[in-house]
């Protein structure tokens, strides 16, 4: 079936066909007719499949056919900053030749301007918990005419500890209205909180068996924690023209990677909790254009967020939670694209390995770095600090030489 053969308004299939979207992904054709037709949705898909236009694309016809203007009828609550001005950027793309208004609101800014747009008049809105609660407490948002609820990424909600903000924020919001519940994890806090809040929901689970997309290659190579550095520098020099996006536990990790990066010469960027919204989002931009290829991130950036054509996913540290690896793999192979997950394995961290392993319920491929390979890799480094290395490997070769020469006879 093609999005042209969808019962929905010509101005989002115009949309659709701009955006080259021809075929709904399996997320998306089980999901809008449902929502179309009122029913309340649980699904439970891993991230890469299209799961914000499998619920944008309907509450877009629902709100234009039912009439703008009429009041915040759609809100969607998403757990972080990136992802609210992601989807936000996704609802104005598809209506953008509709009249259909939509305003992203979150945390980190100042909420003047927010405030100042929300007078003017909304149709959707797409928030962060705490920063909705606020505006919803100062009485800049009234949800008395919500006629859709999206809850996106749940899990991660849940994680973040929003879940007293979700509680409280449904009672003000209509009993009589349709619910959307999307997690790409599940478990009994998780479905606790869904079933409190659909009503007769309509389950779609997406490749339950293998959480994560099958558009990517995974592999894992063994190497010390302190030769981890090398081994990003030597993929990112055999891959100039490739869009790797690396993961690190810390801030004060990520930090250090891209320190250890600038002394090659290679430019990057980091993400994490200690940077400020405008620096986050300033950071986003040069990466999602390509500006700078190299962004070493923590976990806060692999939920959810969809940056186009990342072509590598680096574990540079294995996650703490074997759930966050699904999370972190699926920033690649989105859509019909491939993609390559590389995870570094340092000999503390197998244990964590065989939770990723059992979680996915399948051994990850192993990269064998044969000694030779490994030493060179070393040897090879533009890294001044670590020049002593190499001069080590250049005095082991000499004395191997000197071992096998014949000795002279007097």
């Amino acid at each position: 079936m093609k999005f042209a053969d969808y019962h929905i308004i010509p101005e989002i299939k115009q949309s659709l066909e701009e955006a080259d979207f021809r075929r709904p992904t399996d997320i998306q054709f089980k999901a809008i007719p449902n929502i179309l037709n009122g029913e309340d949705v649980l699904a439970i898909a891993q991230t890469g499949t299209g799961k914000t236009a499998a619920f944008a694309i309907p509450i877009i016809h629902l709100i234009s056919k039912g009439g703008v203007n009429q009041g915040i009828q759609a809100i969607i609550m998403v757990p972080t900053h990136e992802l609210a001005i992601q989807i936000t950027e996704v609802f104005n793309k598809l209506g953008k030749y509709t009249d259909v208004k939509t305003l992203g609101v979150f945390g980190g800014v100042d909420q003047n301007p927010q405030i100042e747009e929300l007078a003017g008049g909304v149709d959707i809105l797409v928030a962060t918990p705490g920063r909705l609660f606020d505006l919803v407490n100062q009485r800049h948002i009234n949800l008395r005419d919500i006629k859709v609820l999206v809850l996106d990424e749940a899990d991660l909600m849940l994680d973040l500890g929003f879940y007293k903000d979700i509680e409280d924020l449904i009672k003000y919001l209509p009993r009589n209205r349709q619910t959307l519940f999307f997690s790409a994890t599940i478990n009994e806090k998780i479905k606790k909180l869904a079933y409190s809040l659909v009503r007769n929901a309509i389950r779609i689970q997406i490749s339950p068996k293998d959480p994560v997309s099958k558009n990517v290659t995974h592999s894992v190579m063994y190497v010390n924690m302190d030769d981890k550095r090398f081994f990003l520098e030597r993929i990112v020099n055999e891959n100039p023209e490739t869009k790797i996006l690396v993961f690190v536990r810390t801030k004060v990790r990520a930090e250090r990677v891209h320190e250890a990066m600038k002394r090659v010469n290679i430019k990057s960027l980091t993400m994490h909790g200690g940077k400020d919204q405008e620096n986050r989002l300033e950071v986003m931009q040069q990466f999602k254009s390509g500006e700078v290829k190299l962004l070493i991130a923590t976990d806060i950036s692999a939920r959810g967020v969809d940056i186009a054509n990342v072509d590598y996913v680096v574990n540079y540290d294995l996650p703490d939670v074997a759930e966050n690896y699904v999370h972190r793999v699926g920033r690649t192979g989105r859509g019909n694209n491939k993609g390559v997950a590389v995870s570094f394995c340092s000999p503390e961290e197998k244990p964590v390995l065989d939770e990723i392993e059992s979680f996915m319920d399948k051994a990850i491929n192993v990269l064998k770095v044969d000694k030779a390979d490994y030493s060179e890799t070393l040897a090879l480094t533009d890294d001044v600090n670590d020049n002593w290395k190499q001069l080590l490997r250049e005095a082991e070769v000499e004395d191997k030489k000197y071992k096998k020469k014949p000795n002279k006879k007097k």
